[in-house]
Order: C-alpha cells, then sequence, then structure tokens
C-alpha cells in the first residue's frame, strides 16, 4: 500500500505517492483469495462430514470474509497509468496524494481519484465560435494528463486602442504542472483556463492599434504581432497561476478588421499607400531635376536663365512625376 506521511493538507502542495507494485500486490492477492475459498470449502465439508467443528467454523469464517469480502475490495486498489498521466486521491475527503509515473500500481483500495474536468469541455466565450474548442484530453477519465495540450480561442470580435472592431483569435499550448492546484483550488481547470484567455486577450488587444498610420515607432497588433502575443502569454500565465497551470506559448492564428470596416480601412491603407509611393517619386524627380541642372551647368552645354529654368524644371516634374508617357514636343526654331 501506498506510504504517505499524516501531515498533508491541500495547501497547494503537490505529495507524490509511493505506491507498492501493483502486479506483485494483484498475483499475491488472487492466491489469497483462492487459498480462502479453498479453505471456506473445505471448511463447509468439514462440517457436513460432522468433523471438528471449530475448525470447519474457523475456516468457514476467515475463509469466507477475506475470499469474498477482503480481496475483491483490495482489487479496486489497482490502478494504471501511462505516459505523462496523473491520478489525484483522497481518502474520506481528505487529500490523499498524486500518483504519477507510468505503471501498475496499487493504493489505499478506499481512495477516490478526483478529476473536476472530467466529462465537461472548456468551451471559450468568444462570439465568433463555430465549432468546439480543441483540447488533447480524455475528458471521460477521472486520470490528469501532463501532456502538453492545445486550447484554440476561436474569433471574436474586440475593439482596438482606437476603438475599431477587429476579429482576433488564439491559439494557446498549455499544460498542468501542478495536479493539487489543479483539482482542489479551482472548480473546474479547463473551464478557467478559457476564461482567463478570453479576458487576457481583451485586455491586452485594446492596448494597441490595429496598425500604425504615422511613421513613427508606435507599436501595433499587425507590425508587432509577436511581442503581442508573448504579452498575451505572460498576461494568461499570471492568471492561471494559481490553478496549476503552465503556459508555455500564446500565438495570434487571425487578425483582421472587422466586416464593418474593413472596405473603409482598406481604402485608407491604398491611399496612404499612394500617398507614400508620390512622395517618393517627388523626391526622386527633385532630385533627378537638380542633378539635370547641375550636369548642364557644368558642362556648359547650354547657359539659361531663370525663367527657362523655371520651365525646364516644370517640364522634366510633369515627365517625371506624371502617370502617363510624356508626348515629346519637337522645336524647330529658337528657343529665345
Amino acid at each position: 500500500m501506498a506510504r504517505i506521511g499524516t501531515d498533508i493538507k491541500t495547501n497547494g502542495e503537490e505529495v507524490v505517492l509511493r505506491a507498492m507494485n501493483g502486479m506483485t500486490c494483484m498475483v499475491s492477492n488472487i492466491i489469497a483469495v483462492t487459498v480462502c475459498t479453498a479453505a471456506f470449502i473445505i471448511g463447509a465439508a468439514l462440517l457436513e462430514t460432522g468433523g471438528n467443528t471449530l475448525v470447519a467454523a474457523l475456516l468457514m469464517t476467515v475463509g469466507g470474509l477475506y475470499g469474498f469480502v477482503v480481496g475483491p475490495v483490495f482489487f479496486v486498489g489497482l490502478k494504471i497509468l501511462k505516459p505523462n498521466e496523473a491520478l489525484v486521491l483522497t481518502l474520506f475527503g481528505k487529500y490523499y496524494g498524486t500518483l504519477k509515473g507510468a505503471g501498475f500500481y496499487f493504493v489505499n483500495p478506499f481512495c477516490v481519484s478526483v478529476n473536476p474536468a472530467a466529462g465537461v469541455a472548456a468551451k471559450p466565450s468568444g462570439d465568433l465560435s463555430t465549432t468546439p474548442v480543441a483540447v488533447n484530453l480524455n475528458l471521460r477519465s477521472k486520470k490528469i494528463s501532463l501532456k502538453t495540450m492545445t486550447l484554440t480561442n476561436e474569433r471574436q470580435k474586440i475593439n482596438d486602442q482606437l476603438g475599431n472592431p477587429i476579429i482576433i483569435g488564439i491559439v494557446v499550448i498549455w499544460r498542468v504542472v501542478n495536479t493539487t492546484k489543479a483539482v482542489f483550488d479551482v472548480d473546474n481547470f479547463m473551464e478557467f483556463l478559457s476564461v482567463q484567455c478570453d479576458s487576457a486577450l481583451r485586455n491586452i488587444i485594446r492596448s494597441y492599434p490595429y496598425d500604425c498610420a504615422g511613421s513613427d515607432n508606435e507599436k501595433s497588433l499587425r507590425g508587432s504581432s509577436m511581442e503581442v502575443a508573448e504579452k498575451i502569454r505572460d498576461e494568461i500565465q499570471s492568471k492561471v497561476e494559481v490553478a496549476g497551470l503552465e503556459v508555455i506559448e500564446a500565438r495570434i492564428t487571425h487578425l483582421s478588421y472587422s466586416e464593418e470596416i474593413a472596405a473603409a480601412m482598406l481604402q485608407r491603407q491604398q491611399a496612404s499607400a499612394i500617398i507614400d509611393a508620390r512622395q517618393m517619386i517627388v523626391e526622386g524627380a527633385v532630385g533627378m531635376v537638380e542633378m539635370a541642372l547641375e550636369k548642364l551647368s557644368e558642362k556648359e552645354i547650354v547657359r539659361l536663365d531663370e525663367e527657362r529654368k523655371a520651365a525646364m524644371v516644370s517640364n522634366l516634374l510633369v515627365v517625371l512625376c506624371g502617370n502617363r508617357d510624356a508626348q515629346p514636343v519637337v522645336n524647330s526654331g529658337s528657343l529665345y
């Protein structure tokens, strides 16, 4: 049977049970049940044939008590765990310990396994959820999975720092690191994680604009997605620490403007792109005109007064900045 201290309290400290080998206990119990059953039959036979009544009564009492009552109860204490699984046990309402490690074990048969998340699927409260949450967990079992799992927070509508409604979805990679906190400190650690993911996502998204229109170094959801995802992870981790969970990573899986403003925001992005392109074209055209005037003056190809320079600059800028190809005009007369 498992050996454990007598001063165990549910203060968040996980106590790992040192359970006995299940195969040894099972074989021993089978042999004991077989022997006791045979003793009960022998005692009944002695009583039938009029043998020693005291011996017959003793064999029937001991054999029947263990073979038909105690022995079958001991089989309840056999537990099988797969890799990365744990079993939180209570004994008459008190925390008894946590069974960890793959193997076949024997514990106190009166212990009861506890898992509040068994049979309940976590589902985030995103208003745009169309599919169930993807959680890699056997929800019907009382065993607690210690594997790295994935919680997909479906797309939902949130206002950014500027008040623009955006649609965002994240995926959270997490695992259970303290089974005692996960079972006893929260009602359902899966639902708790789902709600905290929703809350943290809304809290962080409200602090950033979707995109930065200016040329400054202001951070945005689109331009600083890695940093935003890291802050979301830290926010979720600070909230689920009480549940004994570890958030390994959070990633943004979808980010876009909401449908009602998507067309207007696209026009703004197009206008911004056109303005930036025009600025680059004008800067390049001014540089080319300046270079042309310097070359003409340096090599003394032609001498131009201020009025002719202004006309030349105007024509060059029209040619360089225009959207259509220039139509040359041949002047066969004098320049003046």
